[in-house]
Order: C-alpha cells, then structure tokens, then sequence
C-alpha cells in the first residue's frame, strides 16, 4: 500500500467536507494575518486499534508545504488506549485547521472498522477471518472499510477496489443467486466450474434448496477434488449456523472420503458467535465477517492544540504542552 492508492475528493482538498466553523476560523485567521505554528495531537476517546494514518498521509501529502512541518504517528494497526497520543501535527494553523476534523473522521472511521475486525480475528484465534461488507455500508466507503479490516487481521476482502488498497487478494463463495436462477446448487455449481479461472476457489453454497448435509455430498460428488470447500449461510428463519450442524457435515463429508472440502461459515458471523464456533469445537475452516465490521461504529478521536509558536497552552481541561509520546514515529 502506498499513499497514492486513496482518492482524495476535490471538494475534500477544498475543505468544502469540512464543518462551516472550520471554513469561517480559516477565513478570519487569513484576514487578521494571524498564522502561527501550532501543535496538534490526536488521542481516541476509547481503546482500539488505529487504522487511518496511511490516507491521513495521503491528505497531507497534498495540503502540507514540504519544509516547516512535523507529523508524528502510530503505526497503522498499532493497539492504542483511551488518550494516548496517535497523531501529532506541528504545522500553521491557518494551512492544518481546516481539515482538523477532516482527520478525526479519517481517524474514527478507519480505526472502529479495524478495532471491530481485530475483535473478530482474535476470536477466531487460528481460523481466517474475511471481510464482506459491501450489503452493509455505502459503496464510496467500503473500500476503506477492506482495508481497515485487513489493518485489523482479516486474510481477505470481498471487493476488487478494497482489495486492491489493502494489497491482497479479493474472495468470495458462490451466491443464492446462482442455484436459484439455473434451478439447482449442482448445476450451478459446475457452471461456476466451467466458467471461472482456476485461480477463484471452488465454493459451493449449501443451503439454498435442500438439507445442508445433503447437499455438501450432493456437490463433493460432482466436483470432488476440485471442489476447495462448502458455504453454510443458513438463514436465521431455519435456525441460522450452528456448531452442531458444521460438526455434522463435517462427519458426513468425512466418512465418504471428502476430507479435503473445507467449511465456511458466513450467517450471522460476529465476535460473540465465532467464539462460540470455537468453543464448542466446530470444524470451521474461515469466517465471512459483514456487517460487524462494515457496520461497526466509529472509535472517535479528540483533536486538540498543545502549542502555539512553540509555547505550551491548552484550553481548559487539558493539559498545555506536548504530551509524551515515546511510541510515536515521525512519518513528514
């Protein structure tokens, strides 16, 4: 990943995402000539992980001069806690302030979407987790969304653009869609066969037409060695996903010699139901994580001015001058 692969909106550049007081304070600053340096730093008001400095960066990159600026940060991905100093701007505050809260949004976004998949993840322990999140956020943010989930330990996304800002490879199953339209989960999965590189796994889904045990033999038969695993996406109407009914299509793929058929699950994954999976010792090969983490809330940040001219000040409530921050790197 490097800087260059987030978009940055014109209208961002411009400030016109930014809040109207941000807008007004920038114009009365230019007006009265008043431009000092000041210090900024950015703590998250509760523990998580960062994800966000990489197109914080990126935004920078464009708006800051090249000399006369310092910006120090957390590694992407690092675990922060409640306060702790994750971003420190020195800079003029009449070029930085208009996008203040530009980048506590940056910050926010990213970094609740990260914290939710490390939560997943290491609820998993050792079975991959994927992020699928595109029924579940609008289109213009789920490519941040993919990559704040890889930040945050997923294997994989579902989407090409996500994929490409993360750096890995997109993945996905085989959609109800498919077996519903050409009339069967067999038919439709030999057409996925004919048609898809070998490269795209073979993963058939199981729970659109007939008992999901049935149907795992019914397409390991057909496919056998080329079938790379199963999707269990059994919906909350029949009882969703259960440990129980993973350990029984795993015996019975088992005992007909299909031991090389993978089960994923992908219904109603969150933190809570990959423990239990885990557990109760379900022989879950990945999880398909959507809507907690496409649908996590932010982890909100404070932005806050420490210095002015190099001279410590804050307002009140808040401790004047720069706070130590021996886990910063300087990145500008």
């Amino acid at each position: 990943m490097t800087t260059s692969n987030f978009e940055l909106a014109p209208s961002l550049l411009v400030g016109d995402r930014a809040d109207v007081q941000s807008q007004r304070t920038q114009t009365i600053l230019r007006t009265e000539n008043v431009s000092p340096t000041v210090t900024l730093e950015f703590s998250p008001t509760r523990d998580g992980v960062l994800c966000g400095i990489g197109e914080v960066r990126a935004l920078l990159g464009r708006v800051l001069p090249e000399t006369g600026v310092e910006v120090w940060a957390l590694n992407e991905g690092r675990a922060m806690v409640t306060g702790e100093v994750a971003l420190r701007i020195r800079a003029a505050y009449t070029v930085i302030g208009l996008y203040e809260k530009t980048i506590c949004g940056m910050l926010a976004s990213s970094s609740g979407w990260a914290t939710a998949a490390r939560e997943c993840v290491d609820a998993a322990g050792n079975i991959p987790v994927v992020c699928a999140s595109p029924a579940h956020a609008h289109p213009n943010v789920v490519p941040l969304i993919d990559y704040a989930a890889v930040i945050g330990g997923c294997v994989a996304v579902s989407t090409t653009l996500g994929a490409r800002l993360a750096g890995v490879t997109p993945t996905g199953y085989m959609q109800h869609a498919l077996p519903l339209l050409l009339g069967n989960t067999v038919d439709a999965l030999q057409s996925y066969d004919r048609h898809m590189p070998l490269e795209v796994p073979r993963i058939a889904i199981l729970d659109t037409f007939k008992d999901e045990a049935e149907e795992a033999l019914n397409v390991a038969y057909a496919l056998g060695n080329r079938l790379r695993g199963v999707n269990i996406s059994t919906p909350a109407e029949r009882g969703g996903v259960t440990p129980g009914l993973v350990k029984e299509i795993r015996a019975k793929l088992d005992t007909q010699g299909f031991q090389h058929v993978d089960i994923f699950v992908t219904f109603g994954v969150n933190k809570n139901t990959i423990r239990d999976f885990v557990e109760q010792g379900a022989p879950v090969n990945g999880f398909s994580v959507d809507e907690a983490i496409g649908g996590a809330p932010p982890l909100c940040f404070d932005a806050e001015i420490h210095e002015i001219d190099g001279a410590p000040i804050a307002r009140r409530g808040r401790m004047p001058g720069i706070t130590p921050s021996p886990r910063l790197d300087r990145i500008m």
